[in-house]
């Protein structure tokens, strides 16, 4: 867990004392040193962003100690020292909380110390490109966020319905937890891969099996984590929360888009071994058909799609929900819409409209300071409502306008 960001705050009466443009400038200063400690692009602060900022800094606190105006004697100078000290210290919360508030938040997270240092045990799938199912792509099979959630996400769209449940005990999978489904994908993406090339030469080679056995390390490593105690104690929760979500989709239109199936994330899992400290070591996964069919048995290409590996960064659920979406949608044209009700239909948010419309606005606000991979976002107006529009970066597109692409398909269909 990251340490608390410490500030070296100005005594209020210093602070108390100086110019409003002065207290500007010191409060634009502290902002550029918060932000270089918290791994945040300096940013202007607004005139109301620097007026909350003055509010919060003059506050008077409980622990401000009455004494004379000027220290008459040494006991009342320790005391008005204390007194200060005090409020610096109840203060400093404060000031970095508003810090936080006024600031973008950092798209990415910071990828762990040893990200590019390579295993010598580490499979070649950590070469592999990053591969998602592409029939889940055009909604969130899971929990945004990291708190457990029980219930279920219900999604009517226009060619199905979709069930997301979770087990009563574990509840539904995370966005975080479904990392590991991403490893299960990739490394049968790759195994497949192995063995249509050995057909190819004409050589006699089994099919990818239909369970593998990655160690934690091998997991933790392709999903960018740090190797820390903590992430060990989660992969089995996460396992738990994976092997009870299932999904149910009804085909609506008859069509081949989906079949009218109930399936599991991942079909079993079991602890093969733990370590000396009791986390897990070595687990066996069982790779549900549905993905098994549609990486290694589908004719022509396989149904799934590549990610950037900058994926495993990102730091928010409704990010990570984005990211997936614009991949899904973007990817002929290079450039979707959404309307953010319908956004927020396909996002399965316990969140009201409000609500969730503000934290994609602030999240999009912050990719203008933070880039976002593969793709510029930017909120524009419609004629019933606001629009997110997703569009893939491309250095010879760098003048087109984000509102363009008028003939870019709303809801593409695979």
């Amino acid at each position: 867990m990251s340490e608390p960001v410490r500030l070296d705050l100005m005594p209020l009466d210093q602070f108390g004392a100086l110019g409003l443009h002065e207290k500007n400038a010191y409060l634009q200063d502290l902002a550029d040193t918060f932000c270089a400690r918290t791994g945040r692009e300096t940013l202007e602060l607004s005139k109301d962003a620097l007026s909350r900022l003055r509010r919060f800094y003059s506050r008077r606190s409980l622990a401000d100690l009455k004494v004379a105006p000027e220290p008459t004697n040494a006991l009342e100078q320790a005391l008005r020292d204390l007194g200060e000290a005090v409020k610096l210290n109840e203060r400093r919360p404060d000031i970095v909380g508003a810090l936080t508030a006024e600031l973008p938040a950092p798209v990415l997270r910071e990828a762990p110390e040893d990200d590019s240092q390579l295993s010598f045990f580490v499979p070649s799938i950590y070469d592999a490109p990053l591969k998602d199912d592409v029939n889940l792509m055009d909604v969130a099979p899971f929990s945004l966020g990291k708190a457990k959630r029980g219930g279920e996400i219900r999604y009517e769209l226009k060619d199905c319905i979709i069930t997301i449940d979770g087990s009563a005990s574990a509840g539904l999978a995370t966005v975080f937890d479904y990392d590991i489904f991403l490893h299960m994908v990739t490394s049968l993406a790759e195994e497949a891969r192995r063995y249509r090339l050995n057909l190819d030469k004409g050589l006699r080679t089994d099919a990818p099996a239909r369970v593998y056995r990655p160690n934690s390390s091998h997991i933790l490593k392709f999903c960018r984590r740090s190797s820390g105690g903590k992430q060990y104690k989660d992969l089995e929760s996460a396992l738990d929360r994976l092997q009870g979500t299932r999904i149910k989709i009804l085909n609506l239109t008859g069509g081949s888009r989906r079949e009218v199936v109930a399936m599991p994330l991942i079909q079993t899992f079991k602890v093969i071994s733990k370590t000396t400290t009791g986390n897990i070591d070595q687990v066996e996964i069982g790779i549900p058909d549905w993905v098994y069919n549609g990486v290694v048995r589908e004719k022509g290409n396989p149904q799934i799609l590549t990610l950037n590996p900058e994926y495993f960064l990102i730091t928010q659920g409704i990010g990570r929900f984005i990211y997936r979406l614009a991949r899904r949608a973007a990817g002929k044209t290079g450039i979707a819409r959404y309307g953010l009700k319908e956004l927020h239909k396909r996002s399965g948010s316990l969140q009201g409209l409000p609500q969730f419309a503000f934290q994609v606005r602030q999240f999009v606000s912050s990719t203008r300071v933070f880039p976002f991979p593969d793709y510029e976002l930017e909120i524009v107006e419609g004629k019933r409502e606001e629009i997110l529009v997703m569009r893939e970066r491309k250095p010879d597109a760098a003048d087109v306008p984000l509102g363009s692409g008028a003939g870019a398909p709303e809801l593409p269909l695979a």
